[in-house]
């Protein structure tokens, strides 16, 4: 996944891939949603940011609150899915 994540178009492409799987798979906005904020903690805590776009998502992971974070998680998701 580090290849993925040194080019943030690679990286919106592959989350947009996992979006339509997991919708296809029959997961719910809400359920994707929730994975999604799952996965933003671990990139969070365990990958440091490859470009400045991820720098700038971390930035502002760190600072928001549960809720908010769960929205970042959520926009991810409608980001990818417009593409």
């Amino acid at each position: 996944m580090a290849t993925v994540l040194k080019n943030f178009e690679r990286w919106k492409q592959f989350l947009s891939e996992r979006v339509e799987q997991a919708r296809k798979a029959g997961m719910s906005d809400e359920t994707i949603s929730t994975l999604a904020s799952q996965l933003g903690e671990f990139l969070a805590d365990k990958v440091d940011p490859e470009n400045k776009e991820e720098r700038v998502l971390k930035e502002l992971w760190d600072v928001a609150d549960e809720s908010e974070r769960k929205v970042i998680a959520r926009l991810m998701v409608k980001l990818v899915s417009n593409e």
